[in-house]
């Protein structure tokens, strides 16, 4: 009986994942960007294994070279063979301020997570820049959002849209409140009139800037659509809930009665 090794990593404040395992000749770590289905396999990445004593070796993923977004698969490689690594301990507590460095550029995100199937991957996101989700409020018929600006800040001109997905372009514009700092801002949905389905959420920081979207990526949660569950808000006959995608962006679920 073959016994799938296990790989633990620890994030630390810069960003470096560092994974560690039982030591062997020769190996090292692979992480593999998982395809979209159909698609071929084309973005590897390998890492070094050197020993650290004990009968372990550690590999260590710097913040550079930045990961693609999308999720990556944990490999012991060795030679032209590949084993799935299982997940050990996982220290994530760097990631729970979620206070990332602003002076390096795009937003990089990487989170250890286990797999649905018990395996090793890494969750990464990539954004130029990003609205981080904050406190949600759900009180009767209305819905309060707070967020904060990475990578941009919030001019005049700024809204919050609110697009309807497969509406054919429909969308609902909101002026946000704006904080001193011109990144921090709220805003509130009240609105009954509301077509029912999905409505995904951006905001653009100034009349003429690129929307971007509101998703919550800054802490050790990789996957928190069944995690953070909200109730929905009744405005007349429409229910309004709020919830992530399974990409962690934002956005609003509207049923009516009957």
């Amino acid at each position: 009986m073959t016994i799938t090794p296990r790989a633990g990593c620890a994030v630390d404040a810069e960003g470096r994942i560092a994974f560690e395992l039982p030591a062997a000749n020769g190996q090292s770590l692979l992480l593999r960007l998982r395809p979209k289905k159909g698609q071929p396999e084309d973005t590897l990445h390998a890492l070094g294994l050197d020993p650290v004593g004990g009968g372990r070796a550690r590999a260590l993923l710097d913040a550079d070279p930045v990961l693609a977004e999308g999720r990556w698969d944990v490999y012991l490689l060795d030679g032209s063979e590949r084993t799935r690594l299982r997940p050990g301990p996982r220290d994530l507590r760097a990631l729970v301020g979620g206070q990332p460095d602003e002076r390096r550029g795009p937003l990089a995100v990487r989170v250890p997570y286990v797999t649905k199937d018990g395996y090793l991957a890494l969750r990464t996101w990539v954004r130029p820049a990003h609205a981080e989700v904050g406190r949600v409020d759900v009180t009767g018929g209305t819905l309060t959002f707070a967020a904060r600006l990475y990578g941009a800040s919030l001019l005049e001109g700024a809204e919050v849209r609110l697009r309807l997905r497969r509406g054919g372009g429909v969308v609902r514009t909101l002026e946000p409140l704006v904080a001193g700092d011109g990144r921090s801002f709220s805003f509130t949905v009240a609105d009954e009139t509301l077509d029912s389905g999905i409505w995904d959420l951006f905001v653009r920081p100034a009349a003429d800037a690129p929307l971007i979207r509101l998703a919550r990526l800054l802490d050790d949660v990789a996957h928190r659509k069944h995690v953070f569950v909200y109730p929905g808000a009744t405005a007349g006959k429409a229910v309004v809930r709020p919830y992530y995608t399974v990409d962690n962006d934002l956005s609003l679920e509207v049923t009516r009665a009957g």
